[in-house]
């Protein structure tokens, strides 16, 4: 019989605790799939005695020895950067692969682990770190490596999904919508990491780095939540045939020769034609645009434990297999290193909503602040009349910078007593 393959597991939480079920619940299918059986010899966790559900033998504290025994594949499902990039490094220089759902350290490190990786003859596999079961990745690094990907634009974060949902579904604040996630189960006590974007950016940096073949860390992705999200922008999305998601926006920009990467995540009105704003309640979706495949669409859950794990057990299969055949999967290439443009250079659109005077002749200056900043207005209207006139412009495509630059130019203007609301814009809206 084949020899085992021999797994360490790093954390059981949430996702590790999935991992250990499925690993043996499917064991003889996992074993029929890779060529040989899976061995979870050892998992590494901090309190033992908070893990009664899994076989206490396989209990440890002292995740460093359990690497430097005799393992094949390490899966790590704990997440943050210290200590374990320490121990995967240390996985790696042994030739030991590594099979990790951690974003945080992957956006960060992953372009120095996957050397130690290459120079170690190791695989390092990290499907699980963006959007959950939805395969992206492979997809992203081998499935597409034959054509030229322009664009990646996603949703990747379920939490603030969620709220931006139910504030579209129900008229509520963000407030209430968060408050509902929380009962539920969806956002953590702490929000901030999912409502603040920083998840989304994580993400943004993975997804970019595989689609465009470029070292692109999480500091590199401009970033902005959704706690500024109002009900109102919700309404004025709503009367523009929009929704508002939190994006995760990944593209090339500007022309052959003096090309860029443009990574950024904020919250944007979408038409609800476009096949993103149907993606409802928790859910992720990835949206592709190729030169030769032309736009495509992955869907799925993006978050939970055994969702998160059916992507962890799909890379440790691979992991496993290639153990069993003397072979590595195919390298992540990051031979472009094209510039990552900064987001006052990347081109954009603007909803903005002006509460002004109402006279004879504002319009025209409006415009004329637009006009100053080399910003072209697409359509303008005026809501309501006197004390409450509003007006409502959509810019077409500009510079980043010269779009906020006019909305500060407008926050001094003596005609305009407020701007009520300053929302990008995604797809073809009217």
């Amino acid at each position: 019989m084949t020899k085992p393959i021999r797994v360490a597991l790093l954390g059981c939480g949430t996702v590790g605790t999935q991992v250990v079920r499925l690993m043996a619940e499917q064991s003889r299918d996992l074993e029929a799939r890779v060529g040989a059986p899976l061995e979870l010899v050892g998992i590494a966790v901090r309190r033992p005695e908070r893990h009664p559900d899994v076989p206490q033998d396989l209990l440890t504290t002292d995740a460093q020895a359990l690497i430097d025994s005799d393992i094949d594949v390490v899966v790590e499902v704990i997440g943050g950067i210290d200590p374990v990039q320490g121990w995967l490094e240390r996985a790696l220089e042994a030739g030991t692969s590594v099979v990790s759902a951690n974003k945080v350290l992957i956006a960060e490190a992953g372009a120095a682990l996957h050397d130690i990786a290459e120079r170690s003859g190791a695989d390092l596999y990290y499907e699980a770190a963006v959007a959950g079961a939805i395969p992206i990745l492979r997809p992203l690094s081998e499935s597409l490596s034959g054509d030229r990907i322009n664009r990646v634009i996603g949703i990747v974060n379920g939490t603030t999904n969620f709220i931006l949902s139910r504030m579209d579904e129900t008229g509520s604040s963000f407030a209430e919508a968060l408050a509902e996630a929380t009962d539920l189960g969806y956002a953590e006590a702490d929000p901030t990491a999912d409502v603040d974007g920083f998840d989304a950016a994580s993400k943004a940096a993975i997804l970019a780095g595989l689609a465009f073949h470029t070292p692109v860390v999480a500091s590199d992705v401009y970033r902005e939540g959704i706690s500024n999200v109002t009900a109102a922008d919700v309404a004025s999305a709503d009367e523009m045939g929009c929704t508002i998601k939190l994006l995760t926006i990944c593209e090339r920009v500007g022309e052959p020769g003096d090309e860029a990467v443009a990574v950024r995540v904020h919250p944007a009105m979408l038409p609800r034609s476009h096949p993103l704003a149907g993606v409802g309640d928790a859910f992720n979706a990835v949206f592709v645009e190729a030169d030769a495949a032309g736009p495509l669409m992955f869907y799925g859950k993006g978050a939970g434990g055994a969702p998160t794990a059916s992507a962890v057990l799909g890379d440790l299969v691979a992991a496993a297999r290639n153990k069993v055949a003397h072979s590595l999967g195919a390298a992540v290439p990051r031979y472009a290193e094209l510039p990552v443009r900064p987001m006052g250079k990347t081109p954009t659109r603007y909803h903005i909503s002006l509460d002004v005077t109402d006279r004879a002749g504002v319009l025209a200056q409006v415009a004329q602040a637009f006009a100053d900043n080399g910003v072209s207005i697409s359509t303008v209207r005026q809501e309501g009349r006197g004390s409450d006139a509003k007006l409502v412009i959509v810019t077409h495509i500009a510079p980043d910078e010269a779009l906020a630059e006019t909305v500060e130019k407008l926050r001094g203007s003596e005609i305009v007593h407020d701007v009520l609301s300053v929302m990008r814009v995604e797809g073809k809206v009217q």
